[in-house]
């Protein structure tokens, strides 16, 4: 971890406030003045701000109900993003495991724990997720059973397929998926001759959605739930 990405999540400043720490040799590490902000912090150092030595916060797990409108991202100059949303002393240290598209809602976590996130989002952990979609056509049956068989998406090479795939009353349908491509769902309708009105992500995992949640608030994790995501969610 660079050196004023460490003074900015200890001391829950903004990285530019942490660089202007740094430069003013208030920062050591080992005992050594340091000034340059790119330094690396090596695992167990020690550092210091005048003398106080500082660390890390604890993992923290949250579940947000994205609203549609705001991105995905850990900051952006001109919009909205997920941790504006986020009333936490820390929140400068989360960022969101994956991603859902700026109108896409539902079940959004953000953590500060890489291997956590990253055992959530690799294609090869399967860990599937769960989106309920609003098409501009009711969907039949030959598209569903080609939605499970696999579809080429635009641009790409192999095909990608729906774990399962339910058909619902009106234009409504519920599908599961294990990778995380870039507008997978709609582009995926969109092979079948189908287009997604609204998406709306259900589930990761065997973690659903906390229904008392309302777009835009979030919630920390308890410790099973940060377990639950790894779940077989039929059994």
């Amino acid at each position: 971890m660079r050196l004023d990405q460490f003074v900015s999540q200890a001391l829950t400043l903004s990285r530019k406030q942490a660089q202007q720490f740094i430069r003013a040799k208030c920062i050591t590490v080992n005992g050594q003045i340091v000034t340059q902000a790119s330094t690396p912090v090596p695992d167990q150092a020690q550092v210091c701000c005048e003398d106080e030595i500082i660390r890390l916060p604890g993992a923290l797990y949250l579940m947000l109900h994205k609203p549609s409108g705001v991105i995905s991202a850990t900051e952006d100059p001109s919009q909205r993003t997920v941790l504006d949303l986020i009333q936490h002393p820390h929140v400068q240290t989360l960022h969101p495991v994956g991603r859902l598209d700026k109108d896409t809602t539902g079940l959004l976590l953000l953590t500060n724990e890489g291997q956590w996130s990253h055992r959530i989002s690799a294609p090869r952990q399967q860990v599937p997720k769960v989106y309920l979609a609003k098409l501009a056509e009711p969907l039949n049956r030959v598209a569903a059973k080609q939605l499970e068989l696999g579809v080429r998406l635009h641009g790409e090479t192999q095909l990608v397929a729906a774990s399962s795939i339910e058909m619902l009353p009106e234009h409504y349908a519920r599908l599961t998926i294990h990778e995380g491509k870039y507008h997978q769902v709609k582009r995926m309708f969109a092979a079948v001759g189908n287009r997604v009105e609204q998406l709306h992500r259900e589930r990761i995992g065997g973690l659903s959605l906390d229904p008392t949640l309302m777009a835009g608030e979030w919630r920390l994790l308890t410790e099973l739930e940060t377990q639950l995501v790894f779940a077989d969610p039929s059994v």
